[in-house]
């Protein structure tokens, strides 16, 4: 059994109640146990995925987040440099699944976010316990 952690951004509450939701019902769905903690912001992600891979209490990590395009620069910024993040993380072995929304409105992650349409959340989770099994494929 896998331990994962959920590292949600958590800025638009209604919008990461669903993602959590999707990501937690994958994980207990796949048999796993889970825990959850917030940062401040999408840029925040990465490094606390990276302090957490640093205890090595866990096994795989789920980002979540909502980015909604403003009407500054800030937006390409967060987007970008969180996802670069994740990247870097996933190009050094950690198990990392992608849920942070980057999107132009609240309509567009709400089809995102929700379990019942695009469920990014639980795609989320089940990208993360997929990456954890091809680690662990190619360390054995």
């Amino acid at each position: 059994m896998a331990h994962v952690l959920i590292v949600e951004a958590r800025f638009y509450d209604h919008l990461n109640d669903l993602l959590l939701d999707g990501a937690r019902a994958a994980i207990e769905a796949a048999g796993h146990s889970h825990e959850t903690v917030t940062v401040p912001g999408a840029l925040e992600v990465p490094g606390a995925i990276a302090l957490a891979d640093a205890s090595e209490r866990f096994d795989a990590f789920v980002a979540l987040g909502v980015i909604i395009r403003g009407e500054t620069y800030h937006f390409e910024v967060v987007s970008n440099e969180s996802a670069r993040g994740l990247m870097n993380l996933s190009l050094e072995g950690v198990a990392v699944g992608n849920g942070i929304l980057t999107v132009e409105d609240e309509a567009q992650a709400l089809t995102r976010a929700k379990r019942t349409e695009k469920d990014k959340g639980g795609e989320a989770a089940k990208a993360a316990l997929a990456m954890l099994a091809l680690r662990d494929r190619f360390t054995e």
